[in-house]
């Protein structure tokens, strides 16, 4: 056999064994929870029964008749648009501000990443405090400008918006540090060249760091839109999906239906559903905006 055959063999011999470890974690506590959701996602079964019972789509067609279904699905599209786009914003423009050699700059990215290792649940506790009805900071800061106290997560109209800022706060140092590996990857070469012929910030933005940012924007777009629909701890401690449903998303809608209401064929069904809505947002991103991007 052909040394460099023998060599190439090895060579993937040991990926494989350096990946299995890897692999055996991935197909218990991911590949088969999936295939276990849909299976019962085709039954009846909850709190007490001995075994599942087969229903066929009955789930899927109680969800698709159910207003509040609907209703969920709404309020998860409707955040993800309004903290999507502000998130890549934010951390692009961070990623700026610290993209530069100076003797304090950690600091300063520790500052803008600091919120990202924060817990959720500390997160949503804190800013709780904020909007609470006229004891929150919001309410009296507005109180001495005369508006009267807002009382913003009892409020159809501002739950779901005021939210988002508070996740958009959190979510956008952890965008950053993609952001900043993409600019400190483009070559300075680029940037010095286009000095000498006297372009500016805007020009040197819209012609040399976007289009070289295209992938890793890509990769963070896919990041920001799963992440938006896997929220749960902040609508636990605040708000438990009032008022009337109206900042209930999908993910603490399967948490009610599993850990609430127990109807675990009615979770997994809506557990299949964010799974397919999570591949219909993620992979055309991959396949069809990758084909126009050179990364070299």
């Amino acid at each position: 056999m052909d040394a460099r055959l023998k060599r190439k063999i090895k060579d993937n011999v040991t990926g494989f064994l350096l990946l299995f470890p890897s692999l055996i974690f991935m197909t218990g506590f991911t590949v088969v929870p999936i295939f276990k959701s849909i299976h019962l996602s085709f039954t009846k079964y909850s709190l007490g029964m001995k075994s599942p019972v087969w229903i066929g789509l009955k789930n899927y067609m109680d969800l698709f008749r159910s207003e509040l279904f609907w209703k969920v699905m709404y309020n998860t599209v409707f955040f993800s648009l309004i903290t999507v786009i502000p998130c890549m914003i934010l951390g692009l423009s961070l990623a700026f501000l610290v993209n530069r050699k100076s003797k304090s700059i950690g600091i300063l990215r520790t500052v803008y990443f600091y919120p990202v290792v924060m817990p959720m649940i500390a997160v949503a506790s804190i800013w709780m405090f904020i909007y609470m009805g006229k004891n929150g900071l919001l309410d009296q800061w507005l109180g001495n400008f005369g508006i009267k106290p807002l009382n913003v997560l009892s409020n159809k109209a501002t739950v779901l918006p005021f939210m988002a800022i508070m996740y958009v706060w959190k979510e956008s140092g952890y965008l950053m540090i993609f952001f900043l590996a993409g600019l400190q990857n483009i070559s300075e070469d680029l940037f010095e060249s286009a000095r000498i012929d006297g372009a500016g910030f805007w020009v040197t933005l819209k012609n040399i760091t976007l289009p070289l940012l295209k992938p890793t924007m890509i990769f963070v777009s896919t990041i920001a839109l799963t992440n938006c629909f896997k929220l749960v701890d902040h609508i636990v401690i605040m708000t438990e999906g009032a008022p009337n449903n109206a900042s209930t998303l999908l993910l603490y809608y399967i948490y009610q239906q599993g850990f609430t209401n127990f109807n675990y064929g009615r979770a997994s069904a809506l557990t299949v559903i964010m799974l397919f809505l999570l591949l219909f947002v993620s992979l055309p991103r991959f396949f069809n905006q990758d084909k126009k991007i050179h990364y070299n």
